[in-house]
């Protein structure tokens, strides 16, 4: 019989996955580059990467500023670029799937709550019809390098992973067990590590990027909590990072790389209603 483990805060999560982490590494071949991101909102924003450095430009120039980036690569040409954006007093979590192939990217925004929020009950919240997690999360798509057209983007979401039993080893100490259930929530457990007996059901988010690869975004309730990763099938490899509040002060944030060996474990296959 295992003993439940406490939970834990995103930084302490953080320090629990750093020693012998499977992290892949940061990507120097962004350097000197500049990509255009054309919105299908109508945004516009230029974006150019020094050595570790990345600078952004809106057109209209409402948004200027810069920050550190991580720049991993899971496939050739394609790059998941993360970095936090520090505007109006607001710390934004923003991650972007830049893919060369097609021209196109895709932007997950996300932010954590104020400690008002997330000391609101579920049962509050569940009443009031919110959702019960109180991180946001916002996806947006468009071009690289070339004005938006409708269906430029071939990123969009996907049920393929329904049913799948997946197993992540983020380092030899940290070991995960992610269920997807439907389209809209997965269930994990950790097998092993910080977070060991431990268990939760959240709301997740599924984009298929190409085939066998999916972009998979959750968003838990308990710890404010905004998790990204893209998920390869074919290479067995996963790589993303966690993003939340360092400790219990609400004061500090973390924002950690997390990347895994990833294995199959078995799929689930439903009959027709």
């Amino acid at each position: 019989m295992t003993t439940p483990s406490d939970w834990i805060t995103v930084g302490a999560l953080a320090d629990g996955f750093a020693p012998e982490a499977f992290i892949l590494p940061n990507l120097a071949d962004l350097n000197g580059k500049t990509f255009t991101l054309y919105f299908a909102n109508g945004w516009q924003i230029e974006h150019r990467f020094d050595a570790a450095t990345l600078h952004w430009n809106a057109a209209d120039g409402h948004s200027s500023g810069s920050a550190a980036y991580r720049a991993t690569s899971v496939r050739p040409g394609l790059y998941l670029v993360d970095f936090i954006k520090h505007e109006a007093g607001q710390a934004w979590s923003i991650s972007l799937v830049l893919d060369t192939a097609t021209s196109s990217f895709t932007a997950v925004i996300g932010s954590m709550p104020s400690r008002e929020h997330t000391e609101q009950g579920l049962y509050s919240r569940a009443l009031a019809g919110k959702a019960l997690t109180s991180v946001e999360v916002q996806f947006l798509q468009g071009s690289l390098n070339q004005p938006w057209q409708a269906g430029h983007c071939p990123h969009a979401p996907t049920q393929e992973l329904t049913g799948l039993r997946n197993l992540y080893r983020y380092s030899p100490s940290e070991v995960y067990e992610h269920i997807y259930l439907n389209d809209q929530f997965y269930s994990w457990q950790c097998l092993k590590g910080v977070e060991q007996g431990l268990c939760d059901t959240d709301r997740c988010h599924y984009y298929k990027i190409a085939d066998q690869l999916y972009l998979f975004v959750w968003r838990e309730k308990i710890i404010p909590t905004l998790g990204l990763v893209l998920i390869d099938l074919q290479q067995h490899r996963s790589d993303g990072k966690i993003f939340g509040y360092a400790g219990a002060s609400f004061d500090a944030l973390s924002n950690f790389p997390v990347s895994s060996y990833c294995q199959v474990l078995n799929r689930t296959e439903y009959p027709d209603a």
